[in-house]
């Protein structure tokens, strides 16, 4: 997905519009909240996690099942489902020896899909 880099355009003046600035700052969210949307981006950034979300998007799914699509070991996998969990991305049910992972919510899937569909409107 290399793309040949655009440069960038940039004003040639020193005017502040304080009346667009203050109206942006009124609405920003709260420093914290933030370093909070960086770090959950973070997570999005590894092609592992990603392969994972998918089969999630798709199914409930176990460890084993994932390492083996995945073509892992499920030490592998569970170290990456421990970061998705800690994202509130995925969520897990035991059912005897058996832990099946999910998608946590509806939110997931639609993050997940906005970016398929972005990702998509420049090819």
């Amino acid at each position: 997905m290399a793309k040949k880099l655009q440069p960038i355009e940039t004003c040639h003046c020193d005017v502040i519009h304080e009346d667009i600035v203050n109206q942006v700052k009124e609405k920003m969210p709260e420093e914290e909240t933030l370093y909070d949307l960086a770090d959950l981006f973070k997570v999005f950034g590894d092609s592992t996690r990603i392969k994972i979300l998918w089969a999630l998007d798709e199914a409930e799914i176990c460890v084993c099942d994932i390492a083996f699509l995945l073509n892992m070991t499920q030490s592998a996998i569970s170290h990456q489902l421990r970061i998705l969990k800690q994202a509130n991305l995925v969520k897990n049910r035991k059912e005897g020896k058996i832990v099946f992972y999910s998608l946590n919510d509806e939110h997931v899937k639609q993050i997940f899909n906005q970016g398929l569909i972005h990702i998509k409107e420049d090819q």
